[in-house]
């Protein structure tokens, strides 16, 4: 009995999943949205990954309190100037990855 309530959750879930995912993809597909809509809907993924990376960047996790020398924010400065110049996300992740090994081990 466990396991068709198993399947059954996986199968809920998958379909909680898809179903907001698909309805749009059909509903959307046959109109077109306006200019100002679609300009603003290209911001949303870079509203996200900031919300995400924000309080991660700057603040201390036990106690929430704002820290602008933790080691991550430091890092994060000069990794974003080089995404910003090249906009090459490998180049940007190898020098995330150099600067803040280096910072762990030097500061």
């Amino acid at each position: 009995m466990v396991s068709k309530e198993y399947l059954a959750v996986i199968v809920g879930m998958g379909l909680v999943t898809f179903i907001p995912r698909w309805l749009p993809l059909i509903y959307l597909t046959k109109r077109s949205l306006p200019s100002w809509l679609v300009e603003w809907l290209d911001f949303i993924p870079a509203a996200i990954l900031s919300a995400i990376l924000l309080p991660a960047l700057v603040t201390d996790g036990a106690t929430r309190s704002v820290d602008l020398w933790r080691p991550e924010f430091i890092v994060a400065i000069p990794t974003f100037l080089f995404a910003i110049a090249t906009k090459s996300l490998g180049g940007t992740v190898i020098v995330g990855m150099v600067l803040f090994g280096l910072a762990e081990k030097f500061l």
